[in-house]
């Protein structure tokens, strides 16, 4: 994620997984200015509702303000219709916004619902594109390459998370604009939206 405000920058590094009855989400947290690591504490991981998830790579300013326009929208949703927005209903509306009014943001959409889970990938004109999984940002590359090798249907919530965890630390590894630790969680249709702590991620990277 970058800091600048002159073009486009995604420098960084995102991951949506999804698995037997959840989805994965994972985020770095290095944001640069050029060359320049300019903080090394950025949250690129929302959580928008109890069932949806966003991740942000691109300019700080207006991936907060997407964040907190996303999360009022599907809160507003549910308190009108008494039933959260479906996953595809909030990576719509967020494509809807995007081709409104372009922002510099390369965007994951997760969560689950009555479908099941699900992952969009959404691009800074407004193209919505669903997957099985997908990553992000400068680090994607390098993501792409373990999650080609190691996904697998019907994968475990462990195992996805461990994925998710191995795709974030190769793109640490070779990429200059990703790394300094990661944010990961996971969304069930039981439990919502589930943030790792920073001592859970330590022990999910150590048993790697």
């Amino acid at each position: 994620m970058d800091t600048t405000s002159n073009a486009l920058k995604t420098g960084t590094s995102t991951v949506g997984i999804t698995y037997d009855g959840g989805v994965v989400v994972g985020a770095d947290h290095r944001a640069t200015m050029g060359h320049f690591i300019a903080n090394k504490s950025v949250q690129k991981l929302f959580r928008i509702s109890d069932n949806v998830a966003l991740t942000t790579a691109g300019l700080v300013g207006h991936a907060q303000s997407l964040s907190r326009v996303l999360a009022a929208e599907l809160k507003l949703f549910e308190l009108k219709r008494d039933q959260p927005m479906t996953v595809k209903g909030a990576a719509t509306l967020t494509a809807n916004i995007l081709s409104g009014r372009p922002h510099y943001v390369q965007l994951l959409i997760v969560g689950i619902d009555d479908s099941g889970p699900s992952v969009y990938s959404i691009d800074s004109a407004g193209g919505s594109i669903p997957d099985v999984y997908c990553a992000t940002g400068s680090g994607s590359p390098f993501m792409y390459g373990v999650l080609e090798d190691q996904f697998e249907d019907s994968m475990s919530k462990d195992a996805a998370l461990a994925l998710a965890a191995k795709s974030l630390l190769a793109s640490a590894q070779r990429d200059a604009a990703s790394g300094n630790g990661m944010d990961l969680a996971y969304i069930t249709a039981e439990s919502g939206f589930n943030l790792l702590s920073e001592d859970e991620v330590t022990a999910l990277i150590s048993s790697l």
